[in-house]
């Protein structure tokens, strides 16, 4: 990747391995990466990358991505430092590098309902409405009222209904377009009992999910009528293992870097599980993790 105009005052490492940044550890370096705090700075990036055509990429934790062994051709731009949140009587506004986790914590602390779904989710407002991010039966599409995004230098507002949102989608899968924020409808409970439904889910993520090694979370989406995990276990695949990467024991729905892992060796280990699982079961798993090519 050529040299290119930085604006001032923002982050930037070259040749940054990106295993330092995801949640699977795996991938090599980035020709650069970029960590912008404030919208303006993030909208510049985005200028700037365009009109000196510049390949980019922006993510927020990289927890549902898988980076090539290659590492990334171009800029990867992180939003993980843009964290302003608005509260307002019933609503939030959340940039989009902020931690879904920690705004349902605070929403729990006001007494608000409607974000204990996302308590221990690793993702951030960006890519929670991206992928529309779910647990326990609900989903971010059950709080969103509108999103703020950027096309070209141009900043819009996309209302709920413009979100076409769907299981593990949204119009954004399909656009390309930067979240820079969302709006979320909340409403009003006791505390108490709001925490206790958090820390619910929290503790039936440790009891349930392989939290202790470096994973994407569910690996694969949910098929109609059945479970992934479920699927991959009844095909006695839990343990089975390519090279550092894993099927979880703990929960077959995960993949685990279990030391030295390789991106090569997860998506290897991705397609002999969905080959095995359809082979006996006729159904062929769709993966939820996205890849990243070089």
């Amino acid at each position: 990747m050529q040299d290119f105009w930085i604006p001032e005052n923002i982050k930037i490492l070259k040749n940054e391995p990106l295993s330092r940044h995801c949640s699977m550890r795996t991938g090599g370096p980035a020709a650069a990466a970029a960590f912008p705090k404030t919208i303006p700075s993030l909208t510049e990036l985005v200028r700037t990358a365009n009109e000196q055509n510049i390949r980019y990429l922006i993510v927020g934790n990289a927890t549902n991505l898988l980076f090539d062994d290659r590492g990334f051709d171009g800029l990867i731009i992180f939003t993980g430092g843009l964290r302003g949140v608005l509260w307002n009587a019933n609503t939030v506004t959340a940039e989009c590098g902020v931690s879904v986790t920690a705004l349902a914590r605070e929403a729990a602390a006001r007494g608000l309902s409607g974000l204990e779904f996302a308590y221990g989710i690793p993702g951030t407002v960006g890519g929670a409405v991206y992928m529309n991010a779910g647990a326990y039966g609900s989903e971010i599409a059950d709080v969103l009222v509108s999103s703020d995004y950027l096309r070209g230098c141009d900043v819009f507002t996309r209302g709920y209904c413009a979100h076409a949102f769907a299981y593990r989608s949204s119009i954004y899968r399909k656009t390309g377009e930067v979240i820079l924020r969302a709006v979320f409808s909340l409403v009003p409970g006791d505390p108490s009992e709001i925490r206790a439904r958090s820390k619910k889910h929290m503790s039936s993520r440790r009891e349930s999910q392989p939290l202790e090694y470096p994973n994407a979370g569910s690996i694969f989406k949910r098929p109609p009528c059945a479970y992934a995990g479920a699927l991959i276990e009844q095909a006695g695949l839990k343990g089975k293992r390519v090279g550092g990467a894993e099927v979880s024991e703990k929960h077959a729905g995960f993949i685990v870097n279990r030391g030295g892992a390789t991106t090569e060796d997860i998506l290897r280990l991705i397609e002999l599980v969905r080959e095995d699982v359809f082979r006996k079961t006729g159904i062929l798993l769709e993966p939820e993790v996205i890849r990243i090519p070089y």
